[in-house]
């Protein structure tokens, strides 16, 4: 296993349209989704463990969730979890693990991925990954894997790719022409329709001295932030330093403030199975039906004219649900969510509306 390579692991979202099973103080990606006994991040990290040594593998997080991922990744010691004081999107917590990775080793090659995602076919996965590094280790390049899309997916970024600049090594690897985020249906269409599109599965790989070079020419402002923390990185002053720096750090995805505007990325078109598991509608794709097209979660659950829902019941607990079609269906402890899957994108209201009305502890 290559000792220069590296995995970061972003795992400070909260999951919002996982609500009411996912929420601030467990997000989405500390939960056993599937009802397969691991958790999201677990089944990352495993992933990751398959491609560079164990002590490479860097969690990115908020501080609130230090002991989440703790409890479930005993194997990483405390300094492979980065801790952000704030949430500042993508292109902050990519340049802080980034810098600390570089401090330790200069040759540093690096993936970063979300600890959310779901991968089917993980020996595929394991395979384009290892090849991907191996390339951006040779080229001053931004690697980004696309997945061929299967349907106009409306919730998905999508990336346009030039057929004509081919990666002499790799002919699944070319140039990037365009990035889309969540087109109109009628948009997506057209982009399935044209054959030159993929989805952006936000899976990146790079050296750590090219998206350091990326970083200083695209996003100065937050590079000269991190910057002035050399020689402080994996010290005891670490700490203080990044309490003071987020505060006024600038809050932007590296997809907008990077790959959009640089001009050396790259894509690895692929397809392994993948889901970035962001709705319960996709999470209702990967489960197992019943004969009414049913996904159910639950031991006790009666239905009666009810077909094609995502229903989400913690065992013991009997439910009937009768006369609902295109439904979600999700109880917890404290929380009843009953929603047109159709609908679902009004999720972050409810939300919104819920914490207005009766306060944090329900969301």
């Amino acid at each position: 296993m290559n000792k220069n390579n590296y995995c970061v692991i972003m795992a400070g979202g909260i999951g919002v349209r996982f609500w009411p099973m996912s929420k601030t103080e467990t997000p989405k990606q500390f939960i056993d989704i599937l009802g397969d006994g691991q958790t999201l991040i677990q089944k990352t990290f495993n992933r990751c463990s398959k491609i560079c040594p164990t002590e490479n593998i860097y969690i990115v997080t908020n501080v609130q969730y230090f002991d989440l991922v703790k409890a479930q990744l005993p194997l990483i010691n405390d300094d492979q979890i980065v801790l952000e004081p704030a949430r500042r999107n993508t292109a902050p917590c990519i340049a802080y693990a980034n810098y600390k990775i570089k401090s330790r080793n200069p040759d540093a090659v690096v993936m970063v991925a979300p600890s959310d995602h779901i991968i089917l076919k993980e020996e595929v996965f394991n395979d384009v990954i290892s090849k991907g590094m191996e390339i951006v280790a040779e080229n001053e390049w931004l690697l980004t894997i696309g997945i061929h899309p299967s349907f106009p997916n409306t919730g998905y970024g999508y990336i346009q790719f030039n057929e004509d600049i081919v990666c002499e090594k790799n002919n699944s690897i070319y140039a990037v022409k365009t990035f889309t985020e969540k087109p109109s249906l009628e948009f997506a269409q057209q982009f399935i329709e044209s054959g030159d599109f993929l989805w952006n599965a936000g899976i990146f790989m790079w050296s750590a001295k090219t998206i350091q070079t990326a970083f200083e020419q695209y996003l100065p402002e937050v590079d000269e932030l991190f910057k002035k923390g050399e020689g402080l990185y994996n010290t005891s002053g670490e700490k203080d330093f990044i309490n003071r720096i987020y505060q006024i750090c600038k809050n932007i995805s590296v997809d907008y403030g990077i790959m959009e505007k640089a001009k050396n990325v790259h894509v690895y078109a692929a397809e392994f199975g993948w889901s970035d598991l962001g709705t319960w509608g996709a999470l209702y794709e990967l489960r197992n039906k019943d004969q009414n097209k049913n996904a159910i979660v639950g031991n006790k659950v009666k239905m009666y004219n009810t077909s094609s829902c995502v229903i989400n019941m913690p065992n013991n607990k009997v439910a009937v649900i009768q006369g609902l079609e295109d439904y979600i269906i999700v109880d917890t402890d404290e929380v009843l969510l009953i929603c047109k899957k159709e609908e679902e994108q009004q999720i972050k209201q409810y939300v919104t509306d819920v914490k207005i009305d009766f306060g944090d502890r329900f969301v």
